[in-house]
C-alpha cells in the first residue's frame, strides 16, 4: 500500500551525509514527518517511533474490521519490534504468523468454518506483513516462503466463505493476471467492482480493506495482481510496466462473461500507486462505469523527482548513470543511521520495478505520468485523499482539477482518524464513502 507512495528523501540525504561534490549548499535535509501533536485533535498514537514501522503496524491492525487481524495480536508483535529494526519486524510478525497458524491448524472447518476461515486470513495477514521489509536482498528464501505461506492459508480462507472465492488466471500480453472472483451470494447480473493495489500491496489485502464491504452492499469483487505486485514479480520475475490498461483489460474481458456481473456496472478502484493504475488504465479501457483512485495520484514519476531534489534531477537528465547508482548504492552500504524510509524505498523500487540500477528504475518511474493520456479518460472518477498523507501530498487535488467535472473530490480527515494514506485505519468510513458513491453512480445508469 504504501505502495506507490515511497517517501524518497534518499537522494538528498546521500548529498548531505556523503558531501558528494554535485550537490549544491542547499539541498533540503529530510524532514520528520509530522505523525502527532498535543495541541492537534486530529494526531494518532504512535505504534512505533519509526514513522514507516507505525505506517506499517497501523497496516496490520487496520485490517481487523474485516477478519485481517486482531488487535491485541497485533500490539503484543508491536512491542517486540525494534524501531528501525527490519530483522526484528520480521521475527515479530513471523512468530506470530506460526502461532496463529497453530491455532488454525487446530480447528476443525467441517465444524467451525466462520473460525477456521478467521484463524487462516489473520495467519496470511501476519505472513504477508513479515516479509514486507526483506526485499533488499533478491535471493533472501523468505521472500518466497513467506508468500507461499500466506497463499496457502488464504486459499483455504477465501475456500470457507459463503460464497467461496475463485482463483482463476487472465492471460496478458507476455505475462499472466493472478485474480480472485468474489460473489455477493445475491441473484441477477451484479454490480462489480475490479481491485488493484500498488507499489508493494497484496489482491490478497484487497478483501479485508474494502472488499468485504462491497460484498455486504452485493456488489461482487474481482481482486487481480499485474506485472511488479507480490505473486507476479515472484512467480514470472516481471517488474511493473506503465501500460496498465494492459492488465486491466483482460480482466474486464473476464467480468463482462460472466452471468452473474452486469456488465454496465463495472467499476476499477486503485489503491496507493493504484490511484495512478486505475485512471491511466481508464485512458485506454472505455468499458467502466466508474473508476476510484484511492488515494488520487497524477503523476507518480513527479512526486519521485521532486523528492530527489533539482540538483540529483539534473544528474540524472544529463544521463550520469555512474554517478546517480553510486550516490544510491554508498547509502545502502551504510549499516546505521538511513531512515527506513529511505532504505525501504529504494529496495523495494529496484526490487518491484527489477531493475538492479536506480539510474534504470528512475528511468522506468519517469514514464508513470499522466500527462498525454488524461484528456481520455471519460468514466466518472471517485479522487479520493488524506489530510495527513505523507507519500503523495497533494497530488489527488492535482488529478481532480485535471479531470475537472468527471471528478468527484473527497479529501479524508485526520480527526476522523482517516487522514493517514489511503485513509488507513479507517476502512469501514472510507468503505462507506466510497462504496455509497459508487452504488449512486451505477443505480443512475
Amino acid at each position: 500500500m504504501k505502495s506507490i507512495g515511497v517517501p524518497l528523501f534518499f537522494l538528498t540525504y546521500s548529498s548531505l551525509v556523503f558531501g558528494l561534490p554535485h550537490v549544491g549548499k542547499n539541498v533540503r535535509m529530510p524532514q520528520p514527518v509530522k505523525r502527532s501533536n498535543d495541541s492537534d485533535p486530529g494526531s494518532m498514537l504512535q505504534l512505533s517511533s519509526d514513522g514507516d514501522f507505525h505506517f506499517e503496524i497501523l497496516r496490520a491492525l487496520a485490517l481487523a474490521p474485516y477478519q485481517g487481524s486482531d488487535v491485541g495480536e497485533v500490539l503484543v508483535a508491536a512491542d517486540h519490534i525494534i524501531a528501525g529494526d527490519f530483522e526484528s519486524y520480521y521475527n515479530a510478525f513471523y512468530s506470530l504468523a506460526d502461532r496463529v497458524h497453530n491455532q488454525a491448524s487446530a480447528i476443525d472447518p467441517s465444524r467451525y468454518p466462520v473460525s477456521a476461515r478467521n484463524a487462516y486470513f489473520r495467519e496470511a495477514t501476519y505472513y504477508r506483513s513479515a516479509d514486507f521489509f526483506l526485499h533488499g536482498n533478491w535471493n533472501d528464501s523468505r521472500i518466497n516462503m513467506l508468500w507461499d505461506k500466506q497463499l496457502a492459508a488464504y486459499d483455504k480462507a477465501i475456500s470457507l466463505l459463503p460464497v467461496p472465492g475463485e482463483r482463476i488466471t487472465l492471460q496478458g500480453k507476455g505475462f499472466q493476471i493472478p485474480a480472485i472472483f468474489f460473489g455477493s451470494g445475491q441473484p441477477g447480473h451484479r454490480p462489480t467492482i475490479l481491485m488493484c493495489t500498488g507499489y508493494d500491496g497484496s489482491q490478497e489485502e484487497l478483501y479485508h480493506i474494502i472488499g468485504e464491504a462491497a460484498l455486504q452492499r452485493g456488489i461482487n469483487v474481482i481482486t487481480f495482481e499485474g506485472p511488479g505486485q507480490p505473486t507476479v514479480r515472484r512467480q514470472q520475475n516481471i517488474g511493473f510496466i506503465p501500460e496498465w490498461e494492459e492488465v486491466v483489460s483482460p480482466v474486464v474481458d473476464y467480468a463482462i462473461s460472466r452471468s452473474d456481473v452486469d456488465g454496465k456496472k463495472l467499476g476499477l478502484l486503485g489503491l496507493s500507486f493504484g490511484g495512478y493504475l486505475a485512471p491511466r488504465a481508464a485512458a485506454f479501457e472505455h468499458r467502466l462505469a466508474a473508476v476510484i483512485a484511492f488515494d488520487g495520484l497524477y503523476s507518480f514519476g513527479q512526486v519521485i523527482f521532486d523528492e530527489f531534489g533539482p540538483e540529483m534531477e539534473a544528474l540524472y537528465r544529463a544521463g550520469n548513470s555512474s554517478a546517480f547508482d553510486a550516490n544510491i548504492f554508498a547509502l545502502l552500504a551504510q549499516p546505521t543511521g538511513v531512515p527506513t524510509s529511505v532504505r525501504w524505498g529504494i529496495e523495494q523500487g529496484l526490487w518491484s520495478f527489477k531493475e538492479t540500477s536506480p539510474f534504470a528504475w528512475a528511468t522506468q518511474v519517469d514514464k508513470y505520468r499522466l500527462d498525454g493520456v488524461v484528456q481520455n479518460i471519460t468514466t466518472p472518477v471517485f479522487v479520493a485523499d488524506a489530510q495527513n498523507d505523507m507519500f503523495f501530498k497533494g497530488q489527488g487535488k492535482i488529478l481532480a482539477d485535471k479531470l475537472g467535472d468527471l471528478a468527484t473530490y473527497h479529501v479524508f480527515e485526520s480527526i476522523d482518524g482517516a487522514g493517514e494514506h489511503c485513509s488507513l485505519g479507517a476502512s469501514v468510513l472510507s468503505g462507506q464513502v466510497i462504496l455509497d458513491w459508487f452504488q449512486d453512480l451505477v443505480s443512475s445508469s
